[in-house]
């Protein structure tokens, strides 16, 4: 079974944990490092960002992580070589998040078989349409079981939604505000009816909650309304900080647990 599946399946009422780095920043050769700190400290998945020059969906801190990472050297060839490095140790699923120009300059179809042997269950990406996705891409993942993993916002439509639900399988990554990535110390009004309104639509696939988590406010609203959150900037911004990925882990958690 697709590692990303099994997570959902398996987590009972456990809230899931899912967090971002940018591979290759703060330093090119620490992507390993990062990976197995996450699975030590008790993460649930990890998505592993693909650095990329015109990243349009990021805010400041995962442009500039992009940026450092694009200066230190890393590229797709050589991720994916880290990753095969580890891939008998790594047991938590790797998500591969970057952008349509990168996946298709590589070819998709060795895309997604270096993304097998490499131990990757699953790609975002943030740019591809859906019609590409269901002509294009999803044949092609589904052939090596990978799971492509689609965004809403509250700007997406309910027949949208209902369509990524339909033809997509792992889970739903649900943005909270249709705007680019950074922290937010609350969710506001307008957010919670967002997140109520996908609730009530009762969807098949399980929910992550991603975009603007940083402390427990947010964090537990994600909780309350998905199956998990996902956290990036706080983290990517903690790991430039400490440049040690235990210590930016233990703050993290110590930042997520204080009122």
């Amino acid at each position: 079974m697709n590692k990303i599946n099994q997570l959902f399946s398996s987590r009972g009422d456990q809230k899931l944990l899912s967090l971002y780095f940018c591979a290759g920043c703060p330093t090119l050769e620490g992507t390993a490092d990062v990976i197995l700190a996450m699975q030590r400290h008790g993460i649930s998945m990890v998505e592993v960002g693909i650095p990329f020059s015109d990243p349009l969906a990021d805010g400041p801190v995962i442009q500039s992580a992009g940026t450092v990472a694009l200066r230190n050297g890393m590229t797709l060839r050589h991720l994916f070589s880290q990753l095969s490095a580890i891939k008998d140790q790594v047991q938590i699923p790797l998500v591969l998040m970057g952008y349509l120009n990168v996946v298709m300059h590589h070819g998709i179809e060795r895309f997604c078989r270096d993304c097998v042997e490499s131990g990757v269950s699953g790609m975002i990406i943030p740019d591809l349409p859906f019609r590409d996705y269901m002509e294009v891409v999803k044949p092609i993942a589904d052939r090596y079981d990978l799971r492509v993993i689609m965004m809403i916002t509250p700007e997406t439509s309910e027949e949208r939604i209902r369509l990524i639900d339909e033809h997509t399988e792992g889970f739903i990554y649900m943005v909270s505000s249709a705007s680019i990535t950074g922290a937010q110390k609350s969710f506001d009004d307008a957010k919670q009816a967002y997140f109520r309104k996908i609730n009530a639509m009762a969807l098949r696939n399980p929910r992550m909650i991603g975009f603007g988590i940083s402390n427990k406010q947010t964090l537990t609203s994600a909780y309350h309304n998905a199956a998990g959150a996902i956290i990036g900037s706080k983290f990517v911004t903690l790991l430039n900080e400490t440049r040690d990925p235990d210590e930016a882990l233990r703050q993290l958690k110590q930042v997520l647990e204080e009122d």
